[in-house]
């Protein structure tokens, strides 16, 4: 019997993440990628936790779907705001706050402090 090892693609969790470097990005990119309040949210919820203790799966009260929560991930990852990892089945996050910081100073600290409550 024939063995059809490559039929499928490598899935996401295969696949090895890109991380770009807050100093690769332009204030606009920063911006933009700030603009979304679902974005702004998952930064405010990641800075509130240590490094490397929340995994994607907790966003789910988030009202979005999940390919969409996906996608801001990737966004935030784009932009250098956010580092992942696969630890076995999760993908852990670091918001990459020192980093940022040293880049655009004080930007992140607008967006921790905002009130969720008021975005539009």
């Amino acid at each position: 019997m024939e063995q059809y090892t490559s039929v499928r693609s490598p899935s996401n969790r295969t696949r090895n993440l890109t991380h770009v470097s807050p100093v690769e990005v332009s204030l606009q990119a920063a911006l933009e990628a700030l603009a979304d309040p679902i974005r702004r949210r998952i930064v405010r919820e990641l800075a509130a936790v240590p490094d490397w203790t929340r995994p994607c799966g907790t966003f789910s009260h988030l009202p979005v779907a999940k390919s969409t929560l996906s996608h801001h991930f990737s966004v935030l990852r784009n932009v250098g705001l956010l580092e992942q990892r696969d630890e076995g089945a999760r993908r852990l996050n670091r918001l990459r706050r020192p980093e940022f910081d040293e880049r655009f100073p004080g930007l992140l600290g607008l967006v921790v402090e905002e009130d969720y409550e008021t975005e539009t």
